[in-house]
């Protein structure tokens, strides 16, 4: 067992972030006190901080500051190579490292970047590093260009040179392989490497070495034209417009780079409009090059335009600038989220992450911590693909959703939406999600559009219900995607980004209706507070419950917190405490509290209590010293909507928490409303927790 480990490579571009990364995000399902450090960083231009040091703070918000996270520059490292300044660097190193790691229960190392002058050195102070610090080795090996063969003698003569340092070497890891040599990598090196090596074979995946237009403009000191705030798009492909209009169309390909001289505004316009065109692939940018631009009336039009690929201009010529493009590395940077999920995926999908798991620390944490939370969640959700129907395929945020949604392969999706608008709204945003994989419908379009009129109508016509009344309904899209989860098309469904809570909710009630013994459709939110999560019920549906209203509201919140690993202590919040209080709504949820205690007698619960007694230790003792749940409440349940829903936005601007939900709970079928200003995350999180209850269903 090992409170460290040192990611080390063996050359230049072998991918050591998607492993850092990975690793930090595995840590954090276990542990919030996660420590980053990397000895020795490249030189930083004055204000700039390291990028891979500042993607990884950033997207775990490591509670680290930036300047505890390194030791030394590259340049100051090979400015003072003998022997007696290394040893004092080895002491500052060593020194800082002990620092942090006092402070957290793993600390993930990453060795230095192999680049420029000193690379005969990189591979001996990284050893030495990992040696003083006393940290195992993960080993990345570049499989980019290689053949079998070579692949196999890297990797072997990397762990030969790191045991004959008296390092020991955890595991190998093989990253950027073919996809036609994986197999052969990974048998070959099975048999010649110790069984108690841990081996991981990656293949090459282009999304993560692909560059944004942003590096690209960086990289050729451009001049951005057009389409600042698009220069996040990825480029996968790139062309020179050299040739005419129409046979230039006819080598656009996914996510293409044009290069062409400033001159050409034939290829120019038609390369946006190619953009525009549901007919063809999206267009990353231009690159005008040869210090050229447009001419006055073709500038005219693309400044009239709206939603503008980014165009910048360089100096260079066509060749000299296709040749610049093709030696960019791309990096993970911290505004590129997408990409830093693509590497966390990547390294969950290749790692053996019950191996790796077996050979560092096993933690044993008190409670459970947003990310550990989270992190759970998604693996539940993956565990059991389930089908949720999302019925507002016209608003960018569900799309921007439904992308990460089926990139990280957590459900299956079907949207809701005219088929061709949705792609071109797709095209529109930039996003890759593949309509061929996610099914997009049109509910007057629908195969099933018929027999879903029929069915509601057969359902409704006791309420006044007829024909063509459910004819009408169904087109709307809340009834045509509840209706989806009624007949078992899909497993749930969720709504609210446009419409109400009232226009989400009505048809479940009317048809799906509530599970049997409840009387009351509720609702939770997930409150990822810093060190903890709790459960706040009910903050979304019932104005004013009655008591026992109010006691299923507790109990079935309980089973949401048990069924999601969060152990149900539940408090009935009041403006008193104990008994110290009299009044109308003291006495509504004192009531409450006994009818909990009469209908599930096994569940720990208190009420009357105030909020600051139920969740802070020495105000719990203060009030309710014999209280198993005073001072310590997962669930807590509020009197009503008014203070429910204030209270849930209070915590969450004032915290920064992050409020998951709100999920639904009561009906026979998984149903969840979002908030009209929910976000992209907020989306996100409701789809997997309405996944999660349908595996439960």
């Amino acid at each position: 067992m090992t409170k460290t480990i040192f990611i080390a490579s063996a050359e230049p571009y072998a991918g050591k972030s998607v492993i850092a990364l990975g690793l930090v995000n595995m840590l954090l399902s276990k542990t919030q006190k996660i420590g980053f450090f990397k000895p020795i960083i490249s030189q930083q231009e004055p204000g700039r901080k390291d990028k891979h040091i500042e993607a990884i703070i950033s997207y775990f918000s490591l509670p680290i500051a930036y300047e505890d996270t390194f030791a030394f520059t590259r340049q100051e490292v090979l400015q003072h190579p003998e022997s007696e300044n290394w040893g004092e660097m080895i002491n500052t190193i060593i020194s800082k490292f002990k620092k942090l790691e006092e402070d957290y229960d793993f600390t993930v190392i990453e060795g230095s970047d192999f680049l420029g002058e000193g690379i005969a050195f990189e591979f001996e102070s990284n050893a030495a590093i990992a040696k003083n610090l006393g940290a195992p080795v993960l080993t990345i090996i570049n499989g980019e260009n290689k053949s079998t063969a070579q692949i196999i003698n890297s990797a072997l003569n990397v762990l030969r040179n790191f045991e004959s340092r008296e390092v020991q070497v955890l595991g190998i890891v093989a990253n950027r392989v073919k996809a036609e040599q994986v197999e052969d990598v990974r048998e070959l090196l099975r048999m010649q490497l110790p069984d108690d090596i841990m081996l991981t074979v990656i293949p090459w995946e282009k999304a993560l070495l692909s560059p944004t237009m942003r590096e690209i403009a960086d990289a050729l000191d451009a001049k951005v034209l057009f389409g600042e705030h698009l220069l996040s798009s990825q480029v996968d492909n790139y062309v020179t417009g050299a040739m005419m209009l129409p046979n230039f169309l006819n080598h656009i390909k996914e996510n293409v780079l044009i290069i062409t001289p400033g001159d050409r505004g034939d290829i120019v316009i038609g390369a946006l409009q190619a953009n525009l065109s549901t007919n063809y692939p999206k267009v990353a940018g231009i690159v005008l090059t040869a210090g050229t631009i447009p001419e006055e009336p073709v500038m005219r039009l693309v400044e009239g335009l709206q939603n503008i690929i980014p165009i910048i201009a360089v100096q260079q010529g066509t060749f000299g600038t296709t040749t610049a493009i093709g030696a960019i590395h791309s990096r993970i940077t911290a505004d590129n989220t997408k990409k830093i999920e693509l590497a966390i995926d990547t390294f969950e999908k290749y790692v053996d992450m019950k191996k790796l798991d077996d050979k560092i620390i096993t933690f044993q944490p008190e409670g459970i911590t947003p990310h550990m939370f989270q992190y759970q969640l998604v693996k539940w959700a993956k565990s059991q693909k389930k089908h949720i129907v999302l019925p507002e395929g016209n608003d960018d945020r569900i799309l921007r959703a439904a992308a990460r949604l089926v990139g990280q392969n957590v459900v299956d999706l079907t949207i809701l939406g005219d088929p061709t608008e949705v792609a071109a709204a797709i095209k529109r945003l930039g996003i890759d999600l593949d309509l061929n994989i996610v099914r997009v419908v049109n509910p007057t379009h629908s195969e099933h559009y018929e027999d879903y009129v029929e069915t509601l109508y057969e359902l409704r016509k006791n309420k006044n219900v007829n024909l063509e009344m459910a004819r009408d309904l169904m087109t709307d899209v809340s009834y045509f995607g509840t209706m989806m989860v009624y007949k078992g098309h899909a497993d749930g469904m969720v709504s609210g980004a446009v419409h109400t809570t009232q226009h989400t909710i009505r048809p479940a009630l009317q048809f799906i209706k509530t599970k049997p013994g409840v009387s009351i459709v509720s609702s939770i939110f997930f409150m990822c507070l810093p060190d903890r999560v709790a459960i706040f019920g009910d903050c979304a549906v019932n104005p004013n419950p009655t008591a026992s209203q109010l006691a299923d509201i507790a109990i079935s919140s309980a089973e949401s917190s048990a069924r999601f690993g969060i152990e149900p202590r539940i408090a009935m919040l009041s403006y008193s405490s104990g008994t110290s209080g009299e009044g109308e709504d003291v006495e509504r949820v004192r009531e409450a509290t006994a009818l909990v205690k009469e209908r599930a007698p096994h569940l720990k619960v208190e009420g009357p209590i105030q909020y600051d007694a139920a969740v802070d230790p020495i105000v719990g003792n203060q009030k309710l010293s014999n209280s198993e749940v005073a001072g310590k409440a997962s669930v807590l349940i509020f009197p009503d909507l008014n203070t429910g829903n204030n209270t849930y936005k209070a915590v969450q601007r004032e915290t920064g928490a992050l409020a998951i939900g709100p999920m639904l709970q009561g009906l026979n079928k998984p149903i969840n409303d979002l908030s009209r200003g929910c976000t992209v995350d907020d989306i996100f999180n409701t789809v997997v927790i309405t996944a999660i209850q349908c595996q439960q269903e």
